[in-house]
């Protein structure tokens, strides 16, 4: 297709507006909600130009971006209205767009109104597709669009030319990591790490994060396992004309997801608080009353005609609501809907201590004397208070570091008996590896205690590198010797790539007349000198099968995957040694 003929199409799209708008459902996963939509635009499909990448850069290159985006959001915010959705809107904007000479401050905002959708609902989502020099312009332009009301949101988090500076510079309200980064989460440590970074730099920054591109439910695992809440991706829905109004039917896979072997999980049934709730037409002096009532009562959940959850009120902000002059005669016969908060968490009795902590935690306006909304299949059941969860999950950590290895700092015996007892009690196919360092012991008589270390602390690396957090577990035993087990079927590919990875990581530790001779001379238990080759791994796995969990304790699983160790350690060199639970 010739430039001319790329013009000439763009221009028919923009005299006739000829535009599509589809919808991207944005998930909250804690309280099973939509929390908006992402707009998305599309040419028409007979036209070359029907791909958003080929529209947009087009008009990119013939410095039309501004025209189009405006069109586009003209066409998202018809769309938006005729289909009457629930939540936020957001709104692709280049960047470069807003610093085009052509651009008129002030178009969205008659839109929305043209539209009947106020600001609130609206998100400005900034998508950077070129670098942007003129930071102080950016700067006044988007605090332009937070004056009329809007939110903002920075798209694609680690992969644009200057996202860090942007989100350093302009504090948005959401950010969205870049797919890269979410695509394999569960079997990548470095992008778990990452993520694990980007939900410490928003908590700081008092941003939401929203990660994208999720396609897989063991991504989706992860991430809500390290308190991810705002979820996006073909795996809960892809772009649709007409999108998706019931997050839950949405969301099956996490009600069938595998309970993590790494901890126990406390049933939210204890910190329930079963306390009464007020519908959203209730009149506010009604409200009052009741706090005026019950000395301790701190917060009351606000539920819709489905008893669902849609507010909630804290004593301390509907006191300060009422000290403003004649605020009380104002409000006193108006529904508390005017003045309750639709910023809250509410989370389902399923989910475990661990996935509600990191939640809490996660939210930078979560106040610690605050109550959450507990729902069950997105009815309310109740409250919960900030506090109690984290005194629990305080207590855990504590029990945990208690039976930790002081070295690698993970878990030690207690916790893998623990952890292949609830293996066993959950009926779950999975490999049960016991992993051992040879030629460990005379490595330490040559090179010191402290060089032993430090090759411990590589193979716990290398260990945490392989699994998935989801459904997988590391232990330290003791010394060289290493628990894991995996629940994902290629871990014999992992393991594999263990093997190669403690094998590349440990020829820093070596003299290099050691690394050149490929073995070492130190002296053996009878103490006589002898040849040792370099450090190996050697891996017994234990294949175990739901259908022998019943026939099988802990302590006899352990033994078998320690017989299957000294059948590994019986060949030279890197080696792994299968045993299959039902033959055994």
């Amino acid at each position: 297709m010739t430039v001319t003929e790329q013009l000439s199409a763009l221009d028919q799209i923009l005299a006739h507006g000829d535009l599509h708008s589809l919808f991207q459902p944005i998930i909250a996963l804690a309280d099973r909600r939509i929390l908006g939509y992402e707009a998305l635009t599309r040419g028409p499909s007979n036209s070359p130009l029907h791909s958003p990448i080929a529209l947009f850069s087009v008009a990119r290159n013939c410095g039309r971006l501004s025209e189009l985006e405006l069109a586009s959001r003209r066409s998202a915010c018809r769309r938006f209205r005729d289909l009457q959705l629930d939540g936020k809107l957001f709104l692709n904007v280049s960047p470069e767009s807003l610093l085009e000479p052509t651009h008129q401050p002030g178009r969205t905002l008659k839109l929305l109104q043209e539209f009947g959708i106020t600001p609130d609902r609206v998100v400005i989502e900034l998508t950077e597709q070129a670098p942007i020099d003129d930071f102080s312009l950016l700067d006044t332009a988007l605090h332009h669009y937070r004056a009329m009301g809007f939110s903002i949101a920075l798209d694609d988090l680690g992969a644009g030319y200057s996202s860090l500076r942007l989100w350093s510079e302009l504090r948005p309200d959401y950010v969205k990591i870049d797919r890269h980064f979410i695509d394999g989460i569960h079997k990548d440590a470095v992008k778990r790490e990452f993520v694990g970074s980007i939900l410490k730099m928003a908590k700081a920054s008092r941003a939401q994060v929203i990660a994208e591109g999720i396609e897989l439910a063991e991504e989706l695992a992860v991430l809500s396992e390290m308190g991810v809440d705002l979820l996006q991706g073909y795996l809960l829905g892809r772009p649709q004309e007409q999108p998706p109004r019931d997050a839950r039917k949405l969301l099956p896979q996490l009600d069938s997801s595998t309970t993590s072997l790494h901890e126990e999980n406390t049933d939210l049934g204890a910190l329930l608080n079963e306390q009464q709730a007020v519908s959203h037409s209730t009149a506010t002096a009604e409200v009052l009353e009741a706090f005026r009532a019950q000395a301790n009562l701190n917060s009351l959940a606000v539920l819709d005609e489905q008893q669902q959850p849609v507010g909630i009120i804290h004593r301390h902000s509907l006191s300060e609501a009422l000290l403003k002059p004649f605020a009380t005669d104002l409000f006193a016969r108006k529904p508390i809907s005017r003045l309750m908060s639709t910023d809250f968490l509410a989370v389902d009795l399923g989910q475990s201590l661990q996935q509600v902590s990191r939640l809490l935690t996660s939210r930078a306006r979560q106040r610690i004397e605050e109550d959450f909304i507990i729902t069950q299949q997105g009815r309310y059941r109740g409250l919960g208070r900030v506090i109690d969860v984290l005194k629990l999950i305080t207590e855990v950590k504590i029990q945990q570091a208690r039976y930790a290895n002081p070295l690698t700092l993970l878990p030690g015996n207690v916790p893998i008996q623990q952890c292949l007892s609830r293996l066993l009690q959950q009926g779950r196919d999975a490999a049960v590896c016991y992993v051992d360092i040879d030629s460990f012991k005379p490595f330490n008589d040559i090179y010191g205690y402290a060089k032993g270390d430090e090759v411990l602390l590589c193979l716990a690396q290398c260990l945490n590198e392989r699994v998935d957090p989801s459904c997988d577990f590391v232990g330290h035993i003791g010394g060289d010797d290493f628990m894991l087990v995996l629940g994902s079927a290629d871990w014999r590919k992992r393991i594999q790539l263990l093997l190669e990875d403690f094998q590349g990581q440990c020829r820093r530790f070596y003299r290099d007349e050691h690394l050149q001779a490929g073995c070492f001379v130190a002296h053996n238990r009878q103490g006589q000198r002898e040849e040792f080759p370099l450090l190996s791994l050697s891996v017994g796995v234990v294949q175990l099968q739901s259908a022998a969990c019943a026939k099988l304790d802990a302590g006899q699983l352990a033994s078998l995957a320690s017989e299957a160790k000294r059948h590994a350690k019986a060949v030279p060199g890197y080696s792994m040694h299968v045993l299959d639970c039902l033959s055994a």
